[in-house]
């Protein structure tokens, strides 16, 4: 349903509107009615009607200027103009605004009617258009593997979330079902001699292919083969995904999680570069990281099967390498990466006492026996960093919480044990997030209190308005009406009517100022609308509120 906004002064033209036309049958629906042209641009800014149908004379703003407000405002809503035939010399101006449709009073329901279903059609044009995006798609798709390795090569570069990771891989139609991530790299050794490993059996039709590769100068051409070799087989395996990266084949492997991973992996890579040697006579190196539980880790991945490939400068290595076997080192390296540190600062500023426990027990939930004293007090000094980073931005100065002369890494290391050190991590990071809690609930005031100064100074400005407070308080018209709300309980709008009714109410009992001057003072340039708002707000007209004022003054009679 299309949601329009009826603007006429007449109530019994707006009634008859509402009641006469069957609009659900047209596609329509009344989101509101409006009696004046300011009401209507009101209703329209806040409801977004997607037509507005207005009279052309109306008090305040007229129908033509309304659609000239509207458009700048909602560009994409579609305006009807109603017109008599002594305003349609008038209503002409309308062509020049691009008015989508007019209509001449009087008219009949069914000639409104068939306006209506004339312009149903043409937005479901339009906003199928606009939905049917197919050239866009279209080239969207042709660029797809390209899109694809990008992100592939962006992830051997940067730590990204995890969920992040799979939200874009499924964008891109890539599958990464399975548990962690292994990455092996195979890379060309131009150095060495293949192995017949065919011998004869090749045949000549694989032989002639090879012999053609092999003198070909053209190094990406081979790497394009080796390509589809490994793809073939790695596919074949449901291991992953297989990619060209630079000078190297790259293997992503998501199921470390099953039983005798590590030797089934072996030997899909065995089978590969064996397939490799035979087919393409081109000898490789296959060197593969240590496994890692989250995607998230496919960067330190990358980076291990590349020192990995390292090792194949060792006499008598093997041309497979698996970084596991030729370094001992902990399964999992503490590592306090950039995401982990994003995610503690932004949880130290705008999160919850409950997520702070939760993201400091993941964090320090890393640490293992395995790892080695000296490890766990760097990480354990880089946690309390990233801490101390997030207090110096946000103004708060730790010898406040701590005292004067506090040294917080020459406390940290003298505390005995882990336990002790999670719980003082814990208890500094509390008092950090609360103090930047309060320092931020104090500039919130500071800025309301300041946006309300400002208001009531510039109240008889008629051109008080959200873009001028936010101009003056240097901050965004959305940061600004969500801040307001939240502390005033009321919008911008609404506070501004309030005081300018309320002054009014004051000049109406204590002075005898007309009407039209108490507008002047109170900011209203149309004194009619004054008195419309006046009547809408108090139920009284000016007039009828200085009345009852005086006789509630004088008292009763005796």
């Amino acid at each position: 349903m299309y949601r329009v906004l009826l603007a006429d002064d007449e109530a019994d033209v707006r009634e008859g509107l509402r009641a006469e036309i069957r609009w659900e049958e047209c596609g329509f629906e009344i989101a509101a009615t409006a009696e004046n042209g300011l009401e209507a641009l009101e209703l329209a800014e806040r409801l977004l009607p997607d037509v507005v149908l207005t009279d052309i004379r109306m008090p305040f703003v007229d129908g033509l200027e309304l659609v000239r407000r509207l458009q700048a405002a909602l560009p994409l809503a579609k305006t009807v103009i109603l017109t008599g035939y002594d305003e349609f010399d008038y209503a002409r101006q309308a062509v020049s605004l691009s008015v989508d449709e007019y209509l001449l009073k009087p008219f009949t329901a069914a000639s409104l009617t068939e306006l209506l279903r004339g312009l149903k059609e043409r937005m479901d044009r339009e906003r199928a258009e606009r939905e049917d995006a197919r050239e866009l798609r279209e080239h969207y798709y042709r660029s797809l593997p390209q899109l694809r390795g990008q992100f592939l090569s962006s992830l051997l570069y940067r730590r990204y979330p995890e969920a992040a990771i799979r939200r874009k891989a499924e964008q891109y139609g890539l599958s990464l079902d399975g548990e962690g991530c292994s990455v092996s790299v195979v890379r060309l050794d131009e150095s060495g001699q293949a192995s017949n490993a065919g011998g004869a059996e090749g045949g000549a039709a694989a032989a002639a292919e090879s012999s053609s590769l092999r003198q070909s100068p053209d190094e990406e051409l081979k790497l394009f083969a080796v390509l589809n070799v490994a793809e073939e087989i790695w596919s074949a395996a449901r291991r992953g995904i297989a990619f060209l990266h630079q000078d190297s084949i790259v293997l992503m492997d998501f199921g470390i999680g099953e039983a005798g991973w590590k030797e089934s992996c072996q030997q899909t890579l065995e089978q590969l570069a064996r397939s490799v040697e035979f087919y393409l006579r081109l000898p490789v190196t296959i060197g593969t990281g240590l496994p890692k539980r989250s995607l998230s880790e496919l960067q330190e991945a990358y980076e291990e099967a590349l020192l990995a490939l390292d090792y194949r400068l060792v006499p008598g290595m093997d041309r497979l390498v698996f970084l596991q076997d030729v370094e001992r080192r902990p399964s999992e390296p503490l590592r306090f990466d950039e995401l982990r540190e994003q995610a503690l600062a932004r949880c130290l500023k705008v999160g919850t006492a409950e997520e702070l426990e939760a993201l400091l027990a993941d964090i320090l939930g890393e640490i293992r026996e395995s790892h080695t004293y000296s490890g766990i007090q760097m990480y354990l000094m880089e946690v309390l960093t990233a801490i101390c980073r997030t207090a110096q931005s946000a103004g708060v100065e730790l010898e406040e919480l701590l005292g004067a002369g506090a040294q917080p890494y020459a406390e940290l290391s003298r505390l005995a044990g882990l336990g002790e050190a999670r719980r003082w991590l814990g208890e500094l990071g509390a008092a950090v997030m609360q103090r930047i809690a309060g320092t931020r609930q104090h500039a919130y005031k500071d800025l309301v209190e300041e946006a309300i100064r400002f208001t009531r100074a510039h109240l008889h400005d008629p051109e008080l308005s959200i873009a001028r407070v936010c101009s003056h308080l240097h901050i965004s018209a959305g940061y600004f009406c969500g801040l307001f709300k939240r502390e005033v309980k009321l919008t911008f709008l609404q506070y501004v009517l309030q005081l300018r009714m309320e002054l009014a109410q004051e000049l109406l009992r204590s002075t005898e100022l007309k009407a039209f001057e108490i507008a002047e003072r109170i900011g209203f340039s149309e004194p009619n609308y004054f008195s419309f708002c006046f009547k809408k707000h108090t139920g009284t007209t000016p007039k009828e509120y200085r009345s009852r004022a005086k006789e509630a003054e004088a008292g009763p009679l005796p």
